[in-house]
């Protein structure tokens, strides 16, 4: 799990609250039904007009699930691993990797293939084609929340221009200028909340996991067709190391 994205979404919220609670602490001052459905309706119109249904439908949820949650090994346990299932093979062949349990999917997906004996240009197509697919999905997620990032700010003054229109019609009955101006500023802090503290960082975080896993799932890749070529645990390991960044090769190194 991912926690930097619980503790930073929870961490927003408890500053908004503390600085409300500074304030008087009169949340109901902050609470407009009229800024509600402009952002929230507004900006989900536009997204849908951006994109269509089934990548919205399937993109919030991946954005979600990838944000605060993600691969269960990084890319130093997937060499660490690769390298042990080359010591496997290298002693008891592949048969014996039947049930040699491993914990990531992408990868025990090649160790199937390499298993059920497939050459190594159908592993290398069929590994890269889920690979370029899966980061695809990713994609797409990342810019669903960044374009409803990019609306609700828009929408936020929208809803203030509605809200300036509102009380200027009405500057003959002083009692509705109040409510009209607290409607017009809700609105765009409505839309910068929701920009700034929910939807861009959730499509700044899919982007790094995009490159994340466009890292982790080539180094599998590179490694069963490594397994597939019998090359030693040692050359594998080696081979392998060069996807890290120098500090962990050190480690990994002398480990």
């Amino acid at each position: 799990m991912d926690i930097a994205t619980g503790v930073g979404l929870v961490g927003g919220f408890v500053v908004l609250f503390a600085l409300i609670m500074l304030d008087g602490g009169h949340f109901g001052h902050y609470w407009s039904d009229h800024a509600l459905i402009v952002i929230f309706g507004g900006a989900t119109m536009a997204t849908l007009t951006r994109f269509p249904f089934g990548v919205i439908l399937h993109g919030l949820p991946m954005g979600m699930k990838f944000a605060f949650g993600g691969r269960s090994m990084h890319p130093r346990e997937l060499i660490e691993e690769l390298t042990k299932i080359a010591d496997v093979m290298r002693k008891s062949g592949p048969m014996a990797l039947e049930s040699y349990e491993i914990p990531d999917t992408f990868m025990a997906q090649g160790i199937r293939y390499l298993v059920d004996g497939y050459d190594k240009d159908f592993i290398r197509t069929a590994m890269e084609t889920d690979r370029d697919l899966f980061l695809q999905r990713l994609d797409e997620g990342s810019k669903v929340y960044r374009a409803y990032g990019d609306c609700a700010p828009a929408w936020g003054m929208i809803g203030t221009i509605l809200g300036m229109v509102t009380m200027f019609a009405n500057m003959s009955d002083p009692s509705k200028l109040g409510p009209a101006m607290a409607t017009a500023l809700l609105a765009t802090l409505y839309g910068a909340l929701i920009a700034n503290m929910i939807c861009l960082p959730i499509a700044d975080k899919l982007h790094v996991k995009k490159e994340e896993e466009d890292v982790s799932r080539t180094i599998i890749i590179d490694g069963v067709l490594m397994l597939r070529d019998a090359k030693s645990p040692a050359i594998v390991r080696e081979m392998l190391i060069a996807y890290l960044p120098e500090h962990t090769r050190a480690d990994l190194a002398e480990a």
